[in-house]
């Protein structure tokens, strides 16, 4: 039996050692991939902790960037208030009010005879929280002649201030925050028939939703389809990209988790009516069904009918393919849809769905509370904002802003500035366009501005003239020059003979000033009350550099001029230049008797928690003695009645007392009118931004303007008490002496006591007749010193 062939010995060693190779390699293999599967599991560990931290530090903390809202003033209502029945009810759809047929919800108005029902409806004030109020206006020749309340006569109530702009953070988001109790109810339904369905009954992630999803991007070969949840869109809102790819939707699916493991359904819900998207006003996005009813309707949300409140969720679809305004058609099918589905559910019965699909849209005209509606007072506050709080307190987001903006006496201003251009182009003959104008209104007692101008567009928010366009402001200056000489009674009253003859003065380096007068005519020696009247440049210009061009300095810082100022012999004439509410500033302090009084734009600002900032202290201070004051107040007064400004009281109803001053500069440029009457102080500016002449005056173009404006507000006549020092002296301004009842033309003029003159006028008394002189002095003296 042959013997076998032993193995080799080699062949033999290898078998073992490949055996052993394999069980290495796949050892290595199980070692690697079990590394890899811990890693992996590690990794993502890892990011699941990163993305709840990102969770609910955003959740739990600001989570939204709320801008600051600005408001105006609230409107007043009291007996006698200037104020008819047509006003009102545009004051009242302004704010979003619903007219019935009785005022029995709030924000709704009901009209009877000479009378106004409403129902106010809560609100906020800085001062003190309102409830819900309801109550009766009644009219009687363009006044309040009541109101009346179910307690009986009510002494004031305020209607709530509208809300017309924001000053946004960093990211132009807008969005009004609602707790879920104020939400319909019909808008909670009609959000989840449409988007959620199982919004309730599942995690973060509805599998039948993703599985309609999922065969829908299949068939189309894209995705077309997300199926997301309400927690899935408010993820993708709220802290992830547009971006449409699957890494992305696993990443939403798993923040959606997340998000439901932390929070209750109520809570997302609820960040969710505060987080949606409903469309674009300028830059501004339209964020929160909040702020999307004030948008698109006008009004609060819980004020929203069933209708209403379908197209907003109908919005969350698509904004901008459904916008109203824009696609009327496709937002009321996109609204129907959404009520079908509604009744499909059991969520509204047949009836009413009918009657919500029969129902027009309802939507405002035009962007209710746009990015603002009266963009140059908006830069004013801004301004005013970093003037008056601290920086660090500005940044805190959702504060609200009430400003001391009158919306009735805005439109006034608006109205008179659009239609007293388009009349002075057409009678000037120029291109319509050409020119342009800025006003501010303001209240003499407090500061506040009432109403401001900023183009013949106000609604436009370009250029704003009235703070930037700093132009010459001519004779407006002169009050400061003529003041400053009436506070040295001893050696200037209202009755010293000025020189308005030819003036040269040298200047080194310049070629020398010869200052002319508008009529380019020289009167001769002219009383002061009448150079300023008058606004004789030459007689001013004589005085200014007799009473010194510092001084004069001196006197427009005291009134609150806070520009660099040259100290030139034009300067006396008006070659500074202004923004119309730097004047404004300067004429309000001789409005408010010689107590400068900074102008102001907000009334109060409230934090998100509604407690008012601490702001820097605003002084009044007195900067104007009362007896100089008065004087140049009367020489004020007789611009208006004998002067430049003397067509101006054949226009204004009321008889209250005028003042003020005319400016027009070099070439008729600039047409400027400062003046004040009642309670309200108003600066007029005209010319063309090219600054090319307009062949307007300050009477004959300012002036129209400044006439339009005060004659519609409801001045209240200021009784200002004379001075203690202020007596009346019968003068013959011809020669500035003491006349008596033969001269012809004598008048009265208030003097200092101890400056008015002592020699008699030629037209006087003989000396014999002196003793009768004294006595008809002293008669006109007590007589006028009554009280």
């Amino acid at each position: 039996m042959p013997k076998r062939r032993p193995r080799s010995s080699s062949r033999a060693k290898q078998r073992p050692a490949a055996r052993r190779t394999r069980r290495g390699s796949a050892s290595w293999l199980r070692w690697a991939v079990s590394r890899t599967l811990v890693l992996s599991l590690v990794s993502f560990l890892a990011y699941v902790v990163y993305l709840d931290i990102t969770i609910r530090n955003r959740f739990e903390g600001e989570r939204w960037p709320v801008p600051a809202h600005v408001y105006t003033r609230p409107l007043e209502l009291y007996q006698g208030l200037r104020l008819d029945r047509t006003r009102l009810v545009g004051e009242l759809d302004e704010l979003g009010y619903r007219r019935r047929d009785r005022a029995e919800q709030t924000g709704s108005y009901a009209l009877g005879k000479d009378r106004v029902d409403v129902y106010a409806r809560p609100f906020v004030f800085w001062d003190t929280p309102r409830a819900a109020q309801r109550f009766t206006v009644s009219f009687e020749a363009g006044r309040v002649r009541g109101l009346a309340g179910r307690g009986g006569q009510l002494g004031l109530v305020r209607l709530e201030p509208r809300l017309f702009g924001s000053v946004s953070p960093a990211r132009h988001e807008d969005r009004h925050l609602v707790s879920l109790d104020r939400v319909p109810k019909h808008l909670i339904a009609a959000l989840l028939a449409v988007e959620d369905r199982q919004f309730f009954q599942h995690h973060g992630i509805d599998p039948r939703g993703l599985a309609r999803a999922l065969w829908a991007n299949l068939t189309a070969g894209e995705v077309v389809q997300g199926g997301s949840t309400v927690t899935q869109q408010l993820v993708k809102n709220f802290y992830l990209n547009a971006e449409r790819t699957v890494r992305r939707k696993l990443v939403e699916m798993l923040m959606a988790t997340l998000l439901e493991i932390h929070y209750e359904k109520r809570e997302i819900l609820e960040a969710y009516v505060n987080e949606v998207y409903l469309g674009q006003a300028g830059h501004r996005a339209i964020h929160g069904f909040g702020l999307g009813s004030v948008f698109y309707f006008g009004r609060p949300l819980a004020e929203l009918n069933l209708p209403e409140t379908a197209m907003l969720v109908g919005l969350v679809k698509g904004p901008s393919h459904y916008h109203p305004r824009r696609h009327p058609q496709r937002a009321r099918q996109r609204r129907d849809l959404v009520l079908a589905q509604m009744l499909e559910l059991g969520l509204i019965d047949e009836s009413a769905a009918q009657r919500a699909t029969r129902a027009t849209l309802g939507v405002a005209e035009a962007g209710a509370q746009p990015a603002t509606a009266y963009p140059a007072f908006l830069d004013f506050v801004r301004l005013q904002l970093r003037r008056d709080y601290r920086e660090r307190d500005l940044r805190a987001e959702g504060l609200r802003v009430f400003t001391t903006l009158d919306p009735l006496v805005q439109q006034v201003a608006e109205t008179a500035v659009r239609t007293r251009l388009a009349a002075l182009e057409r009678a000037r003959q120029l291109a319509p366009g050409q020119l342009e104008a800025a006003a501010v209104v303001v209240r003499r007692d407090s500061g506040e501005v009432v109403a401001l101008v900023g183009g013949r567009q106000p609604g436009f928010a370009g250029f704003n003239r009235a703070l930037d366009a700093r132009r010459p402001v001519g004779s407006l200056i002169k009050p400061a020059v003529y003041l400053a000489a009436l506070e040295q009674p001893r050696r200037f009253t209202l009755a010293t003979l000025l020189e308005d003859t030819p003036l040269r003065v040298e200047q080194r380096g310049s070629p020398a000033w010869t200052p002319s007068n508008y009529d380019r005519r020289f009167h001769g020696p002219t009383p002061l009350i009448h150079a300023l009247a008058r606004s004789y440049n030459v007689a001013t210009a004589r005085l200014g550099l007799e009473v010194g061009v510092d001084r004069v300095i001196g006197v427009l810082r005291r009134l609150g001029v806070d520009r660099e100022l040259q100290p030139l012999p034009s300067l006396l004439l008006g070659a500074v230049d202004m923004a119309p509410v730097e004047v404004a500033q300067l004429y309000l302090t001789l409005a408010g008797n010689g107590f400068r009084t900074p102008l102001r734009s907000i009334s109060s600002v409230l934090s998100q928690a509604e407690q008012p900032l601490a702001r820097y202290p605003l002084s009044v201070e007195q900067v104007v003695e009362p007896g100089p004051m008065a004087l140049l107040d009367y020489a004020l007064q007789e611009v208006v009645r004998t002067g430049t400004g003397r067509t101006l009281t054949r226009r204004l109803n009321g008889g209250v007392p005028v003042s003020g001053k005319t400016g027009t500069t070099d070439d008729f440029r600039d047409s400027w009118f400062a003046g004040y009457a009642g309670d309200y102080l108003t600066v007029v500016w005209v010319g063309r931004d090219d600054n090319q002449p307009t062949g307007l005056s300050g009477a004959a173009g300012a002036m129209t303007i400044w006439t339009e404006i005060m004659d519609r507000l409801d001045l209240q006549a200021s009784a200002t008490p004379r001075p203690a020092d202020i007596e009346q002296v019968l003068i013959d301004l011809e020669t500035g002496g003491l006349a008596d009842t033969g001269c012809r033309d004598a008048v009265l003029l208030p003097f200092i006591a101890g400056s008015a003159p002592s020699r008699p006028a030629p037209c006087a008394a003989a000396p014999a007749a002196s003793k009768v002189r004294g006595r008809l002095r002293n008669w006109i003296k007590r007589l006028f010193d009554r009280p």
